[in-house]
């Protein structure tokens, strides 16, 4: 069991753990309770964790192609970025947190998901002009970079919200309907897809867990979600 820390605590981060198949809307509900009480300084920076039921959500740059051509619904969203998807086997994590540099902010997110994946003996890196983080390709064999790790964040008043989605044992044919993060030619891959082996969310969340607060320089501790409501 972490310690636990107050709400004053400039270093807290409160690690709140949903559960899986949680509906979207419900999550972004609770995201924008808990933003508002973080703005008003009544909770210390906090992070949701969870596997959504399958959704497709577009963020403000998305474009009506990139959307699915068959007409499943999407859920737009106001956040950065496009259209993508979400799902069992995808760990999720919504961080609301005070920043003061947003461009730093998604560095360090992507740092933590870099370092995530190298707890696994994967390899990713940033690829520039692309959010999120990337298993390079092998142009000789044909092989496009695949993307991991997607980032699509909202910041109002110096306090975030949305995240980071990490793909560890989800279908990949999800993403079949439509074009991932508005970029075409390449590919989306799994930890489970990179290791050979089954890498569910459960395995990898305490890891996130840990990687997260490192790369936002931050210490963790446990809060259940209905202790979160009541505060």
């Amino acid at each position: 069991m972490r310690p636990r820390h107050g709400v004053d605590d400039p270093l807290a981060l409160a690690i709140v753990r949903l559960g899986v198949d949680v509906p979207f809307e419900q999550a972004w509900a609770l995201q924008r309770r808990v933003h508002g009480k973080r703005v008003a300084g009544e909770l210390s920076d906090t992070v949701l964790l969870l596997e959504h039921a399958p959704v497709y959500t577009a963020g403000r740059r998305a474009a009506p192609h990139e959307r699915p051509a068959d007409g499943t619904p999407v859920v737009d969203v106001d956040r950065g970025g496009r259209v993508t998807w979400h799902g069992p086997g995808q760990l999720v994590a919504y961080p609301i947190v005070a920043v003061s540099d947003v461009t730093t902010y998604i560095c360090r997110i992507e740092e933590a998901m870099i370092q995530i994946c190298a707890d696994f003996g994967v390899i990713v890196r940033r690829v520039s002009g692309r959010a999120g983080v990337w298993v390079s390709g092998d142009p000789a064999l044909g092989l496009p970079d695949r993307q991991i790790g997607a980032v699509g964040i909202r910041v109002t008043r110096g306090v975030t919200m949305h995240g980071f989605a990490l793909n560890c044992a989800n279908d990949p044919r999800w993403f079949n309907r439509i074009v991932p993060c508005g970029i075409p030619d390449v590919g989306v891959t799994s930890l489970s897809a990179e290791t050979g082996r089954r890498i569910v969310v459960d395995e990898v969340m305490p890891i996130a867990e840990k990687r997260l607060a490192e790369s936002l320089g931050m210490q963790p501790f446990d809060l259940h979600e209905e202790d979160l409501l009541r505060r």
